[in-house]
């Protein structure tokens, strides 16, 4: 009989649920990476600015990928990108692997997974 060995996405998920108490979904790995980036701390934010708070996350992980360029802080301290590559026509299964790799390359760099 043979096991499957569990998937990055499978151990990255363990540790998250070990370190929160639930198991989150990718939204929320997505904002949380948006926070992480964003480097501002807890604060409440309005429904607008958790958008911007997940847009610093989409371009932060993809950016490797040569679709965003950074450009630099504004005056309030929110990073911003400029596209710099178009990102490919993608069904939403193709779109959540992408962002899956993206995230799990993203925790592979801050050493929270193994290489």
């Amino acid at each position: 009989m043979t096991t499957k060995a569990p998937s990055e996405w499978e151990m990255l998920t363990a540790k998250l649920q070990e370190r929160f108490g639930m198991a989150p979904e990718i939204d929320a790995i997505i904002f949380m990476i948006g926070v992480q980036e964003l480097g501002k701390g807890f604060q409440k934010l309005k429904k607008d600015e958790k958008l911007n708070v997940m847009h610093v996350a989409i371009c932060t992980l993809l950016e490797p990928y040569g679709y965003y360029e950074y450009e630099g802080l504004d005056k309030d301290g929110w990073p911003h990108w400029k596209t710099s590559e178009k990102l490919p026509p993608l069904k939403p299964t193709q779109q959540q692997e992408m962002i899956k790799l993206a995230v799990i390359g993203y925790f592979k760099d801050q050493e929270i997974l193994p290489d």
